[in-house]
C-alpha cells in the first residue's frame, strides 16, 4: 500500500528555510558589521596585542646659582622589571637578581612565578648594578632608566628650592612654580613584539627622542645663602629664638641673593620631615606684626605728602587716644618735644600714630597699599601669600586700627613684603618686585628671563634719599649693634608683640632689623626676624648683632670699600 503524503510538509520546509535564510542574513549583517565597521577598531586592538611602547624619561632641569653653582638636577638610577612567562627558570634568575637588587632571593623567584604580562621588580637601582644587569641580559627582565631628584647642597635653600617627589611630582619654592619648565618632555620608543614578548626587530617601530627640560639660573648666591644660614643658626643659638627667617636682596633690582629660614629640612630626604609644615617657606607665606620696622613706611608717607620735613616737631606726652584707644610709647615714658629723625631714633608709637591721624585714612592707607602691603609681590616661587590688611570700610576695621597700623601693630605682613617695601627707601622709590630666576639653558644656549620691572613709584627720589639720611642717623646714635665700622648703614629695628586670643602675648615678641648698605650707595638689603627670643625681646639687642655680621661679609665678599676710600675714588 502506498503511504499518503503528508499535507504539512511543505509548510514545515518553507518555515525551515525562512529560518536558516534569516540566520544566514543576520550572520551576513553582524559580519559586515565587523568586517566594515568595527575593522579600523578591530585591526588597532590587533597590534596592540602585539605591540609595546615604553616611556623614555626626560632629564628635569637642574637649578643653578648665579655662579652655575648646582643647586639641584637629575641622577639617573634604574627601574627594573619582568615578564615572568619569559623567564625560563624563575629561582635561578632570583639568584642572579638577588645581590644586586639588595632583596631575597625568595621574594623575587616568588614574583617572577607569577602569572602577568609585566611587574616591576625594583626601583632606584644604582647605576653600577643596573649596569651589571644588562651586561647579564637575562631573559625576561628588562631595565630602564630612571631619572632622580638630588640636592647636592642638602640643606641648603631648601625652602627656596623646593622639592621632587618619587612621583615626580614637584612642591614648593622654584621647582614648583618652574615645573612646567623644567619637566621637559618625556619620549618613546614601540614596536610589535612576537607571542614570547620579544622585539620583532624585521617590524617598523616608532621613536620620539625626550626633549630634557632646560637648565634654570636663579640669582641665588650659594656663598652668601651659606653665611646667611651660618648666622641664623648662631642668632636662634645666642638669642633663645625658637625660629626665624633672614633674606637678603639687591634692592637696585630686587634679586634675591639670600633667603633663609630655621628650622628647615633636607630636600634629599623630604619624606622624613615632620611635621610637613616645613616644606612651606616661611619668607613667603608666613604672616607676623611687624612691629616697629613699619614706622618706615609711616615716616616716608608722611615726609612724601608733604606733611612734615626731618625737622617738623610735635610735644610728645607719652600718650594718644585714637578711636578711644590709649597708645603709648614702647617704655611707657614721655619725651617733650621730639623730631621725625628723633622720633625713628627712639622707635616712638606716639610719634607715629600722631603722624598716621594727621594724615587722615585715606592718605595713609594710600601709601600702605603702594608700599605692596595687602598683595602679593610676584615672586616667582610659590606659596606667596598677601598678607593680611584692613581698609577702612571693612567690616573688622576700627579707627584705633589707623593708630596702631602706624607702627606696625594690628597688620599681618610677609618677611618677604617687609623687605621689598623698605627696598624702595634704599632705591629712590621704586617698589621692585622680587625676583629668582635670571636665565634657562638650553641646548641653543642661555635664554635670560624678561626682568621684571619695578611695579611703581611709590615715594618721590628725594623722600627717599632724605628718609635713608634719617635712618643712618638712628644707626649712628641709637643702633650702635648694627654698625659696621668704615662703612655707612641705613635700618630700622623692630619688636613686635605676638598677637593672641583675646589680646597679645604678655611675654614673647618677634624681634627684627632691617636695613641697607652703603647708604649712599646700596647694594644689598638685610632683613633679619627672630621668632620669640628669650635672651632679651628686643630687635635692636638680638636682630641687629645678625645684621651687622652678614653685613660686614657682605661688604668683604662683594669687594665694596669702606666709605673713606670710596669718597676718595670719586
Amino acid at each position: 500500500m502506498t503511504a499518503a503524503p503528508n499535507p504539512g510538509t511543505p509548510g514545515r520546509l518553507l518555515v525551515l528555510g525562512s529560518l536558516t535564510l534569516g540566520f544566514a542574513l543576520l550572520l551576513f549583517l553582524r559580519l559586515g558589521y565587523w568586517q566594515i565597521v568595527r575593522r579600523p577598531e578591530l585591526i588597532e586592538l590587533g597590534q596592540l596585542e602585539y605591540y609595546r611602547e615604553r616611556t623614555i624619561p626626560a632629564q628635569r632641569g637642574s637649578i643653578l646659582d648665579r655662579h652655575e653653582t648646582l643647586l639641584a638636577g637629575d641622577i639617573y638610577a634604574y627601574e627594573v622589571f619582568a615578564t615572568p612567562r619569559d623567564v625560563p627558570s624563575p629561582e635561578w634568575t632570583a639568584q642572579q637578581l638577588a645581590p644586586l637588587l639588595g632583596q631575597p632571593a625568595g621574594r623575587l623567584w616568588e614574583l617572577l612565578r607569577e602569572e602577568a604580562l609585566g611587574i616591576t621588580l625594583a626601583k632606584g637601582v644604582p647605576l653600577e648594578a643596573g649596569d651589571q644587569l644588562q651586561e647579564l641580559s637575562l631573559p625576561g627582565i628588562g631595565v630602564s632608566p630612571l631619572p632622580q631628584r638630588v640636592y647636592p647642597q642638602g640643606p641648603l635653600a631648601a625652602h627656596l628650592l623646593g622639592f621632587v617627589g618619587a612621583d615626580g611630582q614637584a612642591f614648593y619654592g622654584l621647582e614648583e612654580a618652574y615645573n612646567s619648565l623644567l619637566l621637559g618632555r618625556p619620549g618613546s620608543r614601540g614596536g610589535e613584539r612576537d607571542p614570547a614578548g620579544a622585539a620583532v626587530p624585521v617590524v617598523y617601530g616608532s621613536f620620539v627622542p625626550a626633549a630634557d627640560g632646560p637648565s634654570l639660573v636663579v640669582s641665588l648666591d650659594a656663598t652668601i645663602q651659606a653665611l646667611v644660614e651660618e648666622e641664623l643658626r648662631r642668632g636662634l643659638r645666642e638669642s633663645g629664638a625658637e625660629s626665624g627667617t633672614i633674606i637678603v636682596m639687591d634692592p637696585r633690582n630686587g634679586q634675591i641673593l639670600a633667603m633663609a629660614s630655621q628650622p628647615a629640612y633636607d630636600p634629599n630626604r623630604y619624606f622624613e620631615t615632620q611635621p610637613h609644615e616645613l616644606f612651606a617657606n616661611p619668607a613667603i607665606s608666613q604672616v607676623y606684626e611687624p612691629g616697629s620696622v613699619f614706622k618706615v613706611v609711616t615716616m616716608a608717607a608722611a615726609l612724601d605728602s608733604g606733611l612734615v620735613t626731618p625737622e617738623s616737631t610735635y610735644v610728645d606726652n607719652g600718650l594718644i587716644m585714637v578711636g578711644g584707644r590709649p597708645i603709648y610709647n614702647w617704655n611707657r615714658a614721655a619725651y617733650g618735644q621730639v623730631n621725625m629723625t628723633q622720633l625713628l631714633a627712639q622707635s616712638l608709637n606716639v610719634g607715629a600714630a600722631t603722624l598716621s591721624t594727621r594724615m587722615g585714612p585715606e592718605t595713609f592707607y594710600q601709601y600702605v597699599q603702594a608700599f605692596g602691603f595687602g598683595e602679593t609681590s610676584g615672586i616667582d616661587l610659590a606659596g606667596e601669600i598677601p598678607g593680611l590688611l584692613k581698609l577702612p570700610g571693612d567690616p573688622s576695621w576700627h579707627e584705633s586700627d589707623l593708630g596702631t597700623n602706624a607702627f606696625g601693630q594690628g597688620i599681618g605682613v610677609t618677611p618677604l613684603q617687609m623687605i621689598t617695601a623698605v627696598a624702595s627707601i634704599a632705591n629712590g622709590g621704586q617698589l621692585v618686585t622680587p625676583q629668582l630666576g635670571l636665565q634657562l639653558v638650553t641646548p641653543t644656549g642661555p635664554h635670560p628671563i624678561e626682568p621684571q620691572m619695578p611695579r611703581r613709584q611709590v615715594i618721590k627720589p628725594d623722600t627717599a634719599l632724605t628718609l635713608a639720611h634719617m635712618l643712618e642717623e638712628g644707626i649712628r646714635g641709637e643702633t650702635v649693634l648694627a654698625q659696621v665700622p668704615g662703612y655707612s648703614l641705613a635700618g630700622k629695628t623692630g619688636t613686635a608683640q605676638i598677637p593672641i586670643p583675646g589680646g597679645y602675648d604678655p611675654i614673647w615678641t618677634i624681634a627684627s632689623f632691617i636695613g641697607f648698605g652703603p647708604r649712599e650707595d646700596p647694594q644689598f638689603i638685610i632683613l633679619v626676624k627672630l621668632d620669640r627670643p628669650s635672651v632679651a625681646p628686643w630687635g635692636s639687642v638680638v636682630a641687629a648683632p645678625v645684621f651687622s655680621r652678614i653685613a660686614q661679609q657682605l661688604f668683604s665678599y662683594l669687594g665694596i670699600p669702606p666709605d673713606d676710600f670710596r669718597l676718595v675714588d670719586r
